[in-house]
């Protein structure tokens, strides 16, 4: 299986809400085991279709919990509802995330510590997931990516700013950047 280049935040892909999978064909079955890999490779805890330039409502993710216990699975044409999130601002040592479609940084984001994901799998079979913390947070993150919205998106405008000034210095605000895990070294 090869290992998939990942988009960087200016590439138009990663702005605008993904399609739904009609079918379930070999060609996606394979696109979701060349992105187990290229999640694997980077290495993250979630990838969406869009950031490896496939427009279509598909993410992978894996974790493991604070027992070791492994937690890992795919979700076609997810549909998430969260409860609230808690007001007031994000704690920057327990609520940070990043992205590697923004990578090699963190910056705190507050988001719902309890969601309910509901969708199917790679072989069509219904998947409903209700989970919390960190596994909350992952599939928040990439249900984001499904809708054309990355994490830096939603960060407070003083880091948002910062998020910018990176892009620039780095050169990752122009469409088609991509860096392929294992292979590119990126400049964090």
């Amino acid at each position: 299986m090869p290992v998939l280049p990942i988009r960087i935040m200016g590439d138009p892909v990663l702005h605008s809400p993904a399609a739904l999978v009609d079918e379930i064909t070999d060609e996606i079955r394979q696109l979701v085991a060349d992105m187990y890999e290229t999640m694997d490779a980077a290495p993250g805890v979630g990838l969406a279709a869009p950031q490896v330039g496939v427009p279509l409502r598909i993410y992978v993710y894996t974790y493991q919990d604070d027992d070791g216990a492994p937690w890992r699975g795919e979700i076609l044409n997810p549909v998430l509802w969260m409860k609230p999130a808690e007001p007031g601002a994000p704690d920057p040592d327990e609520e940070s995330e990043g992205c590697l479609s923004f990578p090699g940084e963190r910056f705190p984001l507050r988001r719902s510590d309890e969601v309910l994901v509901t969708g199917m799998d790679v072989e069509g079979r219904p998947v409903h997931i209700e989970v919390d913390g960190w596994r909350a947070r992952i599939m928040q993150h990439e249900f984001d990516h499904l809708d054309g919205v990355l994490y830096i998106d939603r960060l407070s405008d003083s880091d948002w700013k910062t998020t910018q000034k990176i892009a620039r210095k780095r050169g990752w605000g122009r469409p088609g950047q991509a860096w392929t895990p294992g292979v590119d070294d990126i400049d964090a």
